[in-house]
């Protein structure tokens, strides 16, 4: 299929900014984008941005969202690396046609999850944009009958119901003859041409319109960074000034990078993929934990694409066990769907999701805003803890007994939800907190609050 390389952009950036600014400030902006590739400096974020960091944290529950013509083959995200033709791959295309897609019932049913923000998918690594592009006609809008921007549909029904809108975007490409080919993508069929200038140029068009053409924009969620690890010489994908460019643009928007790596200068949040921080199980998130905020992904079944197998989600005590494990590692947990081809999301998803909320509603104070406990986590749990008050949270339902290293005798020790004093004791010299726990056989997860 015909594609639309554009390799001057800076009028897009220049002419069309996504805030009113003063003449002075738009050409202090304009002086910045023009110098952002030739002049390298250390990434120093603005106060809106570390603002940004801050609410960012406190949200610790988000949606992640994979869904792209692949859903319509059902068979998860990869597909078309499976050794699948690209043009015969880019005929399912003409076929996408979600007749069921409703921007606001899906904002709807994950701010009813209680979930604070949703991260979608815009292009994932098979080159198709879910999105209106001047920069291929490979998109939802010019190669589909259903011909709808549904990233557009989506960010205004998040802007208007109240959720934080973040953006997945693929820097690897499984189609595009320009990218320069890496470990996966290999037997696509396309006549291999690479130049980066040109890809780059690419991205940094599609990004523009991102940034410009779908109001604010929370995170930038970037992927494929790891199809270059295994090359002989350092791949050099220019994300510094990829990140200024951004930064540019919408200075409070948070920069991500999936690369499995340290977080490179530039970068906003470290994320960890099929893992919570510094546990690694996965094998994927073996990377020290930085001082940046943190987030953890991870599927409710299998795959993060739809496939028609895969039905083996994991239970609405485990989701909300694994939220409350994330929030104690101190990071937010971005929990995967994959939306059906006909626009709908799974019975089984919209069945946890509802789950999850419940659960929310009466235990949210104990997982928003909250930071790692103080409390090690221990064979009966973990922690949570928000200025003077720590939540212990009991996932082993046969404890009668739990005890704790403790810094000082506290204040007082509660069941959470009852809100009656709990018996306990404190010794001073090995400074160890005791409590006595009631009968919870039927709780995912019973909280005790702690002040100290």
């Amino acid at each position: 299929m015909k594609r639309i390389i554009t390799t001057s952009l800076l009028g897009i950036a220049l002419t069309t900014p996504i805030f009113a600014q003063t003449n002075g400030q738009q050409q202090e902006r304009n002086n910045r984008l023009l110098t952002t590739s030739s002049v390298p400096e250390k990434y120093v974020p603005t106060a809106e941005n570390l603002a940004a960091r801050k609410r960012f944290e406190g949200f610790r529950f988000g949606i992640f969202l994979h869904w792209g013509i692949y859903s319509t083959f059902a068979q998860g995200e990869w597909y078309l690396n499976g050794k699948i033709n690209k043009d015969e791959y880019a005929k399912a295309a003409s076929a996408f046609y979600p007749s069921y897609f409703d921007a606001n019932a899906w904002v709807s049913a994950i701010k009813g999850s209680g979930a604070k923000y949703i991260t979608f998918t815009s292009r994932h690594h098979d080159s198709f944009s879910m999105f209106k592009t001047k920069e291929s006609n490979y998109n939802i809008v010019d190669a589909t009958p259903f011909k709808r921007d549904v990233l557009k549909e989506l960010a205004d029904a998040c802007h208007k119901q109240d959720i934080d809108l973040h953006i997945y975007y693929s820097i690897l490409d499984w189609i595009r003859e320009d990218y320069p080919i890496g470990r996966t993508g290999l037997y696509t069929g396309r006549n291999l041409k690479p130049n980066y200038d040109t890809y780059f140029n690419f991205m940094k068009g599609q990004v523009s319109e991102l940034l410009h053409n779908y109001g604010k924009v929370g995170a930038i969620w970037l992927d494929g960074y790891w199809d270059h690890d295994s090359d002989s010489i350092p791949f050099d994908w220019r994300m510094e000034e990829f990140y200024r460019y951004i930064h540019d643009i919408q200075p409070a928007c948070l920069i991500g990078n999936n690369h499995h790596i340290t977080p490179i200068d530039g970068e906003d949040f470290q994320m960890f993929e099929r893992d919570l921080p510094g546990e690694n199980k996965a094998g994927l998130s073996g990377q020290a934990i930085s001082r940046l905020p943190l987030e953890a992904c991870q599927t409710m079944n299998g795959m993060w694409g739809y496939k028609v197998s895969d039905i083996n989600y994991k239970s609405t005590n485990q989701l909300i066990e694994l939220l409350v494990r994330s929030a104690a590692k101190g990071s937010n947990l971005l929990l995967n769907i994959g939306p059906q081809p006909n626009g709908e999301l799974p019975a089984l998803a919209l069945d946890r999701l509802q789950g999850i909320g419940k659960w929310l509603q009466q235990y949210g104070e104990t997982i928003y805003e909250t930071m790692a406990g103080d409390v090690a986590e221990a064979d009966w749990g973990v922690s949570t803890s928000k200025g003077k008050k720590t939540y212990l949270h009991i996932f082993k339902q046969d404890a009668e007994t739990i005890s704790c290293a403790f810094s000082a005798k506290p204040k007082r020790v509660i069941d959470f939800v009852s809100r009656q004093p709990l018996s306990h004791s404190y010794d001073k010299k090995t400074k160890t907190l005791t409590v006595h726990i009631d009968s919870h056989k039927d709780v995912v997860d019973y909280v005790i609050e702690i002040e100290k």
